[in-house]
């Protein structure tokens, strides 16, 4: 697979997420940008996730079918599962539509993991996927993928 690149301008790879993208604040989904996707890409699909959960990886965000010609996400991208495009969305560990901000018990510090996905088509399933279904239907459709985090502790 080949590598391409992701960040966000509202922080940077390792950084602390700004509490307006938290549960603490406006809980609003960062501003996210990619470049250099693979030759072939048709559709993108984009997962968020926490590691460091007490009860395993904890999933943020899900997001896909977003058109291969999108270099990327506005801030606070509306919880609605479809978007225009044909762009959709999952289910989060909340078992709700779209971005849900990091809201870790107090304690250590938490990675969330933005990564983005390049696929060679749309993967045509509905809206409201839980990570699992995604993740068995991009099987080898991924022809590159990339990563940024941020962290947030209490």
């Amino acid at each position: 697979m080949l590598a391409f690149s992701i960040g966000s301008p509202a922080f940077k790879n390792g950084e602390t997420v700004p509490t307006r993208h938290t549960a603490d604040g406006d809980d609003i989904s960062p501003r996210i940008v990619w470049s250099d996707p693979p030759q072939g890409t048709i559709s993108f699909a984009l997962i968020c996730d926490d590691p460091d959960a007490p009860m395993g990886t904890w999933t943020h965000w899900l997001i896909y079918d977003i058109p291969g010609n999108e270099a990327g996400l506005p801030e606070d991208v509306p919880r609605e599962k479809n978007l225009p495009g044909g762009t959709r969305q999952g289910l989060n560990s909340w078992r709700k539509i779209g971005y849900g901000g990091p809201d870790p018990p107090p304690g250590k510090l938490h990675r969330y993991f933005f990564r983005i996905y390049a696929l060679n088509g749309t993967l045509g399933i509905p809206a409201g996927a839980n990570k699992a279904n995604l993740l068995g239907i991009m099987g080898n459709r991924v022809l590159g993928q990339a990563e940024f985090y941020g962290t947030y502790g209490r």
